[in-house]
């Protein structure tokens, strides 16, 4: 009965992802570990990797630090730039604590519910578009969702869409999205605005170049937030547009 709870758990997460974009692998294999899932998203600079680890746990479990120590080292085998946690319990204190150092994404109960929640109502939308328009689909869609106790309505999912989004125009959107259009936004304001600071209230060269890097890393992370839809891609397309920002930009100092 776990064993069929896990799976569902599994097939669940992996509908998720393929929704997302994601080139999903179930039950994938290396040399030493069996991961639940393995997903790839195509970007523009190339292939992610995302290693995800499906626990089907008593909601009194906590998941700690050997599933994340397990998890790096399937990472590091498929040389993976990503690893999601997901658990139908929580995590202990030191496993969070961890997973914020090594940039792994948690996902516990609670943001499990919400996901699940907003995944429904993705998949009735279209449906309820069809009804509209006269046509109808008798086959029912089978959503997975942990075995709950009473949970708040504020609860958030980490992969789901987001909600009170700022309108952006189309155009827009979809020029921010191109990842390589997204760093080269990211270099020039942050350049210009460092530039500003450096004139206007007369900071050293080293402290603007110092100022630049921290506006790169706050605009890598907050135009993906506004722009994407699904929350892995935005930590996945930030870390990726700070890495390469900052780089050019500590070109553009040393030069």
């Amino acid at each position: 009965m776990e064993e069929l709870k896990k799976k569902k758990l599994v097939d669940f997460i992996a509908k998720v992802m393929e929704d997302s974009g994601f080139k999903v692998y179930k039950d994938f294999r290396t040399s030493q570990h069996i991961v639940d899932i393995y997903g790839i998203l195509p970007t523009t600079l190339g292939d992610i990797g995302v290693v995800v680890a499906c626990k089907n746990y008593d909601e009194n479990w906590k998941v700690g630090m050997d599933v994340l120590k397990e998890m790096e080292m399937a990472a590091k085998t498929l040389k993976a730039s990503k690893i999601v946690i997901v658990t139908t319990s929580d995590f202990s204190s030191q496993a969070r604590n961890y997973a914020v150092k090594r940039n792994m994404k948690l996902i516990d109960r609670k943001g499990l519910v919400k996901i699940a929640e907003e995944f429904s109502k993705r998949i009735q939308a279209p449906e309820e578009e069809e009804d509209e328009e006269g046509y109808y689909d008798e086959e029912e869609v089978e959503v997975y969702s942990p075995p709950t106790t009473v949970l708040g309505n504020s609860t958030r999912g980490l992969l789901s869409k987001k909600e009170h989004r700022t309108p952006v125009a189309p155009l827009v959107k979809g020029l921010l999205q191109n990842t390589v259009i997204l760093i080269v936004t990211v270099v020039i304001i942050s350049f210009l605005l460092a530039t500003l600071l450096q004139m206007t209230a007369g900071l050293t060269t080293s402290l603007a170049g110092v100022m630049k890097i921290m506006i790169a890393a706050a605009l890598s992370y907050c135009i993906p937030y506004i722009v994407e839809d699904d929350g892995a891609v935005v930590m996945i397309k930030g870390t990726i547009v700070f890495f390469s920002s900052l780089m050019i930009l500590v070109i553009m100092i040393l030069i």
